[in-house]
């Protein structure tokens, strides 16, 4: 096949409001031919991996002209404005391919040079061996973990689609991008990627594309090992458009394929790219030998040779690649730009919604909203996930683009944004997100909205379920996005669902997880205080944790003190002899106690810790004014296991804890039978008060 100059291609026209913007157009003159381009980045790969001595050279050989055609003819973006916000995305899901966005992200000009790649997987270097969000400009998600970038890119798709039905009006389209992929064999075996490819299929996500790399080899061999299923129907059924191509390395064929994809506004596309997993490596191509290893110089100069690339020199760019990617930063800037301007005008003619695209984008709350949260505050009993509704509904009213859903536990979960549709094909404004059972996926869904950006994105469910996104829940923290969980049901006060239903590890389990904020709200105040405290973070993710039984709205809580994580609920006079610390709704023993406690003439102060992590976040004089280091004695009180406060309790400290699993019975009845009440919390109380 003749070498395919990058131009643009011909194809029916169709109605502007139909085919959304329209890829860069690139003059055919001195553009280098696509092979050229896609060997260099094989050479770039294949010496990164081999000065490592560790890597994956065979995607980013294998997908080599598939993703040259996406990034020098369709994707748009400017590398020098790594964060235009009508950017196209593009999702590495396959990460352990690092090298290949790295690669194209050098050539394309973003701050990544070439020193950079010659430290792949080095300390401190901006080229980790999976891509990392926040590390090396142009990586839009951490992938590595298998799946997650295909839910990221379905979350990303369906911010899109929200924001461009919310902002755009009639001749201002200022929302206007498209979402591109590329998955391997082994995302879609992960159950995350079969659950949000079939909620985008019946979302109708048109502007989701995704290049599947059908190598049909991972690390323990030829994938008949364990996978033989028919990926293709299995996608038509899901309801995606799917597009087979004879030869995955062929320029035309994939170029030919993403203009069907974007002809296709009703259906999310993929395109099935059969290749062959380190393509040009005259030993080990088509072998799982070549997926993870370094090749050995032997083999990175023979694969040089056979692809027309110097074999004595390492990190080699042809001057013709190099200068052709520098000569298009023009043209993109330009084309930002240009967008500049198109924004400029929509400013003058919707002032208001520029007010509200300026807080989504920049994550501002109104000055007023904390005062209007803290208003909420009642008298009546009243489980704190009604509470967490009541919160949901004022905030709907303030941020425009909160938006949010369960799986398929809306009212129980308390999560819906009233007065507005579910969000579909025909609602794109909708903001009540209808997951299905797709945990997982819903949870890598909305990594993907919170890293698209412009939205503030929630999801809920079971605390208990929270096992099924704890890898999701784990990369929005280590990516430091600010997603929010909302759990609901979290504790063995459940009641009657039984123990599978009644989480007991799960708050340690989540509170392991470095940077991530879980809040366990007492009450109502307590709770709005959850929420803005999750609204407010810029660093990482939180987990609401809330109540299925209904508790007291307790005197003492306060707004101000849980935004700290820890504070003095109830005090007495002079230094005391007792701490007694609770969350969620075992506060309010601790209170109870301490009142019986107080009119035996004991001095006894309670605390609350809704949020144990942001409590060890504030200074030093707060931690030592609420609890006191010289005040030894100290009771724990959660419904939970007890691993996490040890660090706390110290020495001369206990925790009244659950530490097995739970009971199917009335949640009062599981109270009684497990100890926690008033009267087993006075027990220890004065246990040890008569401590010496």
């Amino acid at each position: 096949m003749p070498p395919m100059p990058i131009e643009q291609t011909e194809h029916q026209p169709r109605p502007c409001h139909e085919r959304g913007r329209q890829p860069d157009p690139h003059p055919a003159e001195d553009a280098p031919p696509i092979e050229l381009i896609a060997n260099t980045i094989r050479g770039l790969a294949i010496d990164a991996v081999e000065a490592a001595q560790s890597g994956h050279p065979g995607l980013p050989m294998g997908m080599a002209e598939a993703a040259a055609v996406l990034w020098t003819r369709f994707l748009r973006y400017d590398p020098r404005r790594p964060d235009w916000p009508d950017r196209d995305r593009f999702v590495l899901s396959a990460g352990h391919g690092s090298m290949l966005l790295y690669a194209l992200l050098h050539l394309s000009g973003y701050d990544l040079p070439l020193e950079e790649l010659q430290r792949f997987r080095q300390l401190h270097s901006r080229t980790p061996g999976h891509p990392e969000y926040g590390e090396t400009p142009g990586v839009e998600t951490t992938t590595g973990p298998l799946g997650q970038g295909f839910a990221n890119g379905v979350g990303m798709a369906l911010a899109e689609r929200f924001l461009r039905a919310v902002f755009n009006r009639p001749g201002h389209q200022i929302v206007d991008h498209w979402t591109y992929g590329i998955v391997s064999d082994g995302d879609l075996m992960e159950g995350i990627a079969s659950e949000a490819a079939s909620l985008a299929g019946h979302l109708g996500l048109g502007r989701l594309i995704y290049l599947y790399d059908a190598n049909r080899v991972t690390i323990d061999g030829p994938t008949e090992l364990a996978f033989t299923e028919d990926v293709p129907a299995r996608f038509r059924a899901y309801g995606w458009q799917v597009i087979e191509l004879a030869d995955g390395h062929d320029p035309q064929a994939v170029a030919a394929a993403i203009e069907q994809a974007r002809a296709e506004t009703e259906r999310p596309s993929l395109i099935v790219c059969p290749t062959v997993i380190g393509k040009g490596s005259p030993s080990w191509q088509g072998t799982s030998r070549i997926h993870s290893d370094p090749l050995g110089a032997e083999e990175v100069r023979r694969i040089k040779e056979a692809i027309g690339l110097p074999p004595e020199q390492s990190f080699y760019v042809p001057e013709a690649v190099r200068r052709w990617f520098a000569g298009r930063l023009p043209a993109r800037a330009e084309a930002s730009a240009a967008w500049d301007a198109r924004l400029a005008r929509w400013r003058q003619a919707y002032p208001e919604l520029a007010v509200q695209w300026d807080a989504a984008w920049s994550r501002t709350l109104p000055p007023e909203l904390a005062a209007r949260v803290c208003d909420l505050a009642g008298t009546a009993e009243e489980a704190t996930r009604s509470s967490s509704g009541a919160v949901i509904q004022l905030l709907a009213a303030t941020l425009p683009t909160l938006i949010g859903g369960s799986a398929d536990l809306t009212g129980s979960n308390k999560t819906e944004i009233e007065g507005s549709p579910a969000h579909s094909r025909a609602h794109p404004e909708g903001r009540n997100i209808h997951y299905g059972v797709r945990e997982h996926a819903m949870a890598g869904i909305v990594n993907g909205m919170a890293l698209h950006g412009g939205v503030r994105p929630y999801c809920g469910t079971f605390l208990v379920f929270s096992d099924y996104m704890r890898p999701s829940i784990r990369l929005a923290a280590l990516m430091g996005v600010p997603s929010i969980f909302v759990f609901s049901h979290d504790s063995v006060f459940v009641g009657e669902d039984g123990p599978t239903h009644q989480p007991v590890e799960h708050l340690a389990a989540l509170r392991a997880i470095p940077r991530l904020h879980v809040d366990r709200p007492a009450d109502r105040r307590e709770t709005a205080a959850a929420w803005l405290a999750a609204l407010g973070r810029r660093g990482g993710p939180s987990a609401i944790a809330l109540s299925r039984q209904k508790v007291p709205q307790l005197e003492g809580t306060s707004v101000e003190g849980a935004l700290r994580g820890g504070y003095v609920v109830r005090d007495c006079e002079g230094e005391p002899e007792l701490l007694l610390i609770g969350t969620g709704s075992e506060l309010q023993l601790c209170v109870g106690a301490a009142e019986r406690l107080a009119a035996e003439g004991r001095r006894v102060r309670v605390v609350s810790l809704p949020c144990l992590q942001r409590f060890l976040e504030q200074e030093e004089s707060w931690r030592e004014r609420v609890l006191p280091r010289a005040v030894r004695r100290r009771l724990i009180v959660e419904a939970g296991v007890s691993q996490p406060w040890w660090r706390l309790a110290g020495e001369r400290g206990r925790i009244m804890a659950q530490e097995d699993f739970g009971a199917s019975a009335p949640w009062r009845d599981l109270a009684r039978h497990f100890g926690f009440t008033v009267e087993r919390v006075l027990a220890l109380a004065r246990a040890m008060l008569h401590e010496e």
